[in-house]
Formats: structure tokens, C-alpha cells, sequence
């Protein structure tokens, strides 16, 4: 068996990933869009035979040529990439694969989270991380008739947001409030939560949860952050709700509070998916019109315009006092700056 070695590709080597489009669609998967380091197996000819991808935390887009079944060189690919991504200081990684490949991974150290319809498996290196997760929230379950939750970006808080929380603590006993904590918002995750929790002080009858890796983060929904096309937002959105619905079960959370959306195509699309499948595991999916100001819908990406533009006396009232209060503060310059000088505010 000739000794084979593993290789990483640049993105920016066109010959080299236009082989791994190749291999990968041979095996029925397409190219993930959002790659940030890909490796392969060279035969002697440079032919590629074998590859991999990470994108975060996150290991995808394997595939063998199948003429090399049975070398052990998607064991090769997959040990790489575990130690380059704890090179870069990624020790809690995932992995997406195919049911058929459950199995090898399982193999090599991962736990299934969950699986869906559309034969994906969703893994982890850990054996107790998502028991651990649930066991957290477990304590935080509290008893109610009617028991709701909402998950919340927030980027940044506004009164549409506040008005979807108000909506959701007068009509139900307890909510359980999810924050998005990965950081891949325009504004970092330690300032949405600080204004989230300011701008939601007056209810009482909420409980607040950091989503970690688990509800849309780079790991189960990164299309929600970066651009993607529809056939993905929704594997990505089926995933997401997967994970929910288990959340949901350990709370005995039995509706979800959502904004309309009107303008974002992922959230929209988010929107319509739950509707579909959240009635099927006894929870119902509460779609509130969105509060409006200036004869149209607050959205947090018109907030993070007014910001970029400058426009203080907009921005005054599409958000509560204390996010005004915050981004007109000292404290907020690097955040705003960072607004004013990305090219798009606007959420896809």
C-alpha cells in the first residue's frame, strides 16, 4: 500500500479545490461554502483521493475516493484535522456526517447529538457535553402552565425585541430567554447580553440561558451568520430545531415567541420551518407582527444602519433608553466604530 501523507489546500489553490468539489460531489455531498482550512490525500500523480474541512469548531465535508475504500485514509484526514484543530485552541469540536459514517466517528471518539430526517448526524468529542447542557437547564425548569422561550440575537436589543418579550412574559407563567452567545455578531456577545438583560429587567418572569454551541452558533446554524443559499439555511434551520425540540422536552417549554420577518431571508425562512415543525413535538409556534416605527418594522439591522450613519435621533427610537444610553456612552466607541466601518449592516 503506498505511503500516502496528508496535505493541507489553500483556498486560493483553484486546481487543488476544484478536485475537491470533485471528489466531494462523487460522493453526493456539495462543497460547504463556509470552509476556513481544508486538507487532502495526494495520490502520485496529484490526483486528490481523500479531503476534509473544518469551518470554527466544526469538522465537515469528508470524503474517500472509491477507488481507496479501506486504506484508513479518512482516519488519516480526520486525526489531522482533530490536531490542527486543537492546534488553533478548538477542543470541543463537531462533526456533521452521514448516517452510514456514524459509525467511524464513533469510532474515533464522538457522541451523537442528535439526527435528522435528511440522513445528517450530528456528533461531538465529548461524551457528556449536550447531557451536560441539558442538565444545566434542568435546574432551571420551572413549573407553569403555560411555559414559553424565545431565542434571541440581539444585535443589537431593540424595542422590537422588547416587545416580543413583553408579548411572551404576560401571556405565559415562566420564559425562558436563550441568548445567542457565539460571537459572530457585528456586536460582541458580552454587550447583547448586557443590553438584553437591561432592557428586560421589568419582567419577572424570565429566565435567562447563553445558548453555548448548541442553539444557532457556528456549529448547528452558521448560515444564520454568513450568507448561504436556501437548501442550506434549511438543513442548517431542521438541525437547529432538532436541538430545540430536545431543549424544549427537558424544560416543558410548549411555545416558541417569534418576530415576523419581513426583510431577513434566513430568519424568514427560520420562521416558516418552525411553523411547519414545532406543532408535530407539542410546541407552538407563537409568530407576533412586528413593532413598527416610522411606518415600518423595527428591525436590528435598521438599528445598526442609524449607528453607521450617525443618525442618534433615529436610533432613539427604534431602541429602549438603555441601549441608547449605552451606544451614545464612552463605553461603546469600539463597538461603533466597528459598525461604521463594516461594509454591511444589513442581516441576509
Amino acid at each position: 500500500m503506498p505511503d500516502y501523507y496528508v496535505s493541507s489546500i489553500r483556498q486560493t489553490d483553484a486546481r487543488s479545490m476544484k478536485q475537491v468539489e470533485d471528489l466531494l460531489l462523487a460522493e453526493g455531498i456539495r462543497r460547504d461554502a463556509h470552509l476556513d482550512y481544508t486538507c487532502g490525500i495526494f495520490d502520485n500523480y496529484r490526483k486528490l483521493i481523500a479531503t476534509g474541512s473544518c469551518f470554527d469548531n466544526t469538522m465537515r465535508c469528508f470524503a474517500v475516493s472509491s477507488n481507496h475504500r479501506g486504506e484508513g485514509l479518512l482516519n488519516q484526514i480526520v486525526t489531522h484535522l482533530i490536531e490542527f484543530q486543537f492546534g488553533r485552541g478548538h477542543s470541543h469540536l463537531f462533526v456533521y456526517t452521514k448516517y452510514a459514517s456514524a459509525d467511524f466517528f464513533r469510532d474515533l471518539g464522538f457522541y451523537e447529538i442528535v439526527r435528522t430526517d435528511d440522513d445528517l448526524v450530528f456528533m461531538e468529542n465529548t461524551k457528556t457535553g449536550f447531557s451536560s447542557y441539558l442538565a444545566s437547564l434542568d435546574k432551571t425548569r420551572k413549573d407553569g402552565t403555560k411555559i414559553a422561550a424565545i431565542v434571541m440575537n440581539a444585535n443589537p436589543f431593540s424595542l422590537g425585541h422588547q416587545y416580543l418579550v413583553s408579548r411572551a412574559s404576560s401571556e405565559n407563567d415562566v420564559v425562558h430567554l436563550f441568548m445567542v452567545s457565539d460571537d459572530c455578531s457585528l456586536i460582541p456577545y458580552a454587550v447583547r447580553k448586557k443590553l438584553i438583560l437591561e432592557g428586560t429587567s421589568q419582567f419577572s418572569n424570565l429566565i435567562y440561558h447563553d445558548t453555548g454551541s448548541y442553539l444557532i452558533s457556528n456549529a448547528t446554524f452558521p448560515s444564520y451568520f454568513q450568507k448561504d443559499d436556501v437548501s442550506v439555511i434549511c438543513g442548517h434551520a431542521h438541525l437547529d430545531l432538532f436541538i430545540f425540540c430536545k431543549i424544549a422536552e427537558k424544560l416543558g417549554i410548549t411555545a416558541r415567541y417569534v418576530g415576523e420577518e419581513p426583510n431577513s431571508l434566513v430568519t424568514g425562512i427560520y420562521n416558516q420551518i418552525m411553523k411547519e415543525e414545532l406543532p408535530a413535538h407539542g410546541i407552538s409556534c407563537v409568530e407576533l407582527p412586528r413593532l413598527m416605527a416610522h411606518e415600518k418594522a423595527i428591525s436590528a439591522s435598521d438599528v445598526r444602519l442609524a449607528i453607521k450613519t450617525g443618525d442618534y435621533a433615529l436610533l432613539k427610537t427604534l431602541v429602549p433608553e438603555s441601549t441608547y444610553r449605552y451606544f451614545i456612552s464612552e463605553e461603546a466607541s469600539d463597538v461603533v466604530n466597528k459598525i461604521k466601518n463594516s461594509e454591511d449592516v444589513i442581516h441576509y
